[in-house]
Parts: structure tokens; sequence; C-alpha cells
């Protein structure tokens, strides 16, 4: 005999199974992102991270607010330590502009986190600059050769490991050029006051704000592009970056000057922070503890964000150079080679960084 069970019965177990099936509400769904930049207001990386929000928002299940909020200090540790030990796990709070990994390399103490402990959001690359006043030689620089006659260059600097400072010093040092650092500034945008002013002649940034930024500075015959950072393998073979012709790569730089490839500690110094930062230039962080379906669509909203056709469209038209996106597996690769750096460019990077202090 067949059960026969009442018709209420049938439509419970309808709503429950339709209910089941219902996708999950977005988690950020009429919440408040808050994206925390750790250099000053105006600058480059924060008129980056404000533009880049935009595409972001676009790509979020549930459309929420995002506000930006600038922590300067510390060359960006000061807000690197607040998401460490201060924000709430709660995904409604996520910081986003450089890393400082030398900063960890060298146990530093101004660093109070270990970035593989964070949940890893998403990453953008870009090339690296060395450029500088076109003054810092008798006559001025009429080829980027031409550096190899400076003497005594003031060097523009965050903090004792911060990249933008420690690179040019490195490259100088490479190539046996003295050079001091002027350290304390709050973001790249204050160096590049400094040089227009003439208290510092070198520093580096992105290829993107190389070309918009500084694009006036360069074009006024004030300031100069030396070279681009790109990493050289052990027999000095690199891959030259297509879309720069204004500026020698560095070891193209470096044979023009000298006739041969680079090499020594230095330079081994160098190499290694370049191909450390060049990949994986800002990177995006969220607490750890941060809920996983929060991680995963911050992931998903940021990747989408960083390949969204308008945003690739409005790099390559203001800056003549696309923005490369960095996953979650790439990153971890790069945080694991953090380990990896040989005792002799440590011993090396501790020596320069100290003399920076």
């Amino acid at each position: 005999m067949r059960l026969r069970l009442p018709a209420s019965v049938f439509l419970i177990a309808l709503m429950c199974g339709g209910a089941a099936a219902q996708p999950a509400e977005p988690f950020y769904k009429g919440k408040t992102l808050t994206i925390l930049v750790g250099l000053e207001s105006g600058g480059t990386v924060d008129l980056f991270v404000r533009n880049f929000s935009q595409f972001l928002r676009r790509h979020f299940r549930g459309s929420p607010a995002i506000a930006v909020q600038n922590m300067p200090g510390g060359g960006g540790l000061t807000a690197t330590n607040y998401l460490a030990h201060r924000a709430k796990p709660d995904g409604l709070t996520i910081l986003y502009g450089p890393w400082d990994p030398l900063a960890q390399a060298l146990s530093a103490p101004g660093l109070q986190a270990r970035y593989e402990n964070f949940s890893f959001i998403g990453a953008t690359g870009d090339v690296r600059v060395l450029y500088g006043r076109n003054d810092m030689v008798s006559g001025g620089l009429k080829s980027p050769a031409d550096i190899a006659r400076a003497q005594n260059v003031l060097v523009g600097a965050l903090s004792p490991t911060d990249i933008s400072g420690l690179l040019p010093h490195l490259a100088l040092n490479v190539l046996g050029i003295s050079n001091r650092r002027i350290v304390g500034y709050r973001g790249g945008a204050d160096v590049f006051v400094a040089m227009q002013r003439g208290e510092v002649q070198l520093n580096s940034t992105s290829i993107t704000t190389f070309r918009g930024r500084t694009a006036g500075f360069i074009a006024s015959g004030e300031g100069r592009g030396i070279a681009y950072l790109v990493p050289a393998d052990k027999d000095g073979r690199f891959d030259p970056v297509p879309y720069i012709a204004d500026m020698p790569a560095f070891p193209d730089l470096y044979r023009d000057i000298s006739g041969q490839a680079p090499e020594g500690p230095m330079w081994e110094a160098l190499n290694w922070l370049t191909r450390q930062i060049g990949e994986m230039t800002f990177v995006g962080f969220a607490p750890q503890g941060t809920p996983p379906e929060a991680v995963a669509e911050l992931r998903a909203a940021f990747a989408a964000a960083s390949n969204d056709p308008d945003f690739v469209r409005q790099s390559l038209e203001q800056n003549g150079a696309p923005y490369s996106f960095v996953g979650p597996p790439r990153a971890a690769a790069i945080f694991e080679s953090l380990a990896g750096v040989t005792p002799a460019v440590l011993s090396t990077l501790k020596e320069v960084t100290s003399a920076g202090r």
C-alpha cells in the first residue's frame, strides 16, 4: 500500500529545498570596505589605489561602498603593523600598496609582522625606473652613461629599507659612484618635490609614475630617466621590457660604462631585490583570520578588476605601459623566496641598510 502524505509536507519540503538552492547573499552587500594606504594622500600610490578602487567596486558581488584611508608612517610599515595587530579580521579592512620584503628579510624592528601570515588578496607588478636631476653632473647628462661622472649623489628615501631609495643606492654602488641617502620622506611625491627643489638628485619610481607624475619634469630638461631595473640570470642575460625605449636596462647601462656585465656583491644584492619586487610591486592583504568567504570575494573582485579591459586600456593610454596581475599561487612562491636569500646577499643588504640609518 502506498503511503499518502499531506500536501503541506510536500510544500514544506519544496520550500526547504528551494531555500537550500538559493545562492548565499554576497558577503559585502550593504557594507563598506576600507582600503588602507600606507603613504601620504595625493601621492602616486594613493591616486593609483583610489582609481583602482573604482574598478574593484564594479566587480564585487553586492557592490559595497569603498573608502580609501591614508595611514602614512615608517615608509608604509605603520599601516602594515596596524593591519597585523589592530585591524579587525572581519573582511572590512584591507591594505593595498607597496610592500617591504627587505624589512622582513633583515628582521627590521620597524616591521612587526610577516607578510606570509596575512591573507593575500592580489598584487600588481610594475617596472622600477631610476631617474634624477639632469644637473647632477657638470654640463648635464647628455646620455644616461654620463652618470658615471657624478660624485656624491644625494638619494631620497623614506626609510633605510625603502626600495625607492635603496634601489638607486645599490645601483650607484654597483657603478662605483659615491652617494648618500637622505632618509625620512613620507612618500614618493615628497621625494619628487625634494628633487624639484634640488635637495636630492636621484630616486626610483615605477614606469607608470615616471610616465605620469614626472613627465613634465623630464620634458622640461630638468630631469632624465637613467635606466630601468630588470633581473638578470647568472650569465647577465635578461628579458628587455618592450615598451621602454627611452632609457637602457641597467645591465646595458653598466656595459656602456664599463664594457662588461655587472658583477660583485652589490650587483648580487641589487639583482635579488629587483627580482623580489619587480614582479610584485603593490600588494593587497587582509588581516590573518579574515573569514574565508570574504577572502574569496576579495580575490575574485581583485582579479577581475586587474584584468578589466577598461582598466588595462586606461593604463596603456595614460602610462604607455600595462600593469601585470599576480595571483595567490605566484605570490606564495615569491613569499617563499624571501627565505631563500643567500647569506652573502643578506650580509650586503644589512651593511647598506645599516649605513643608511
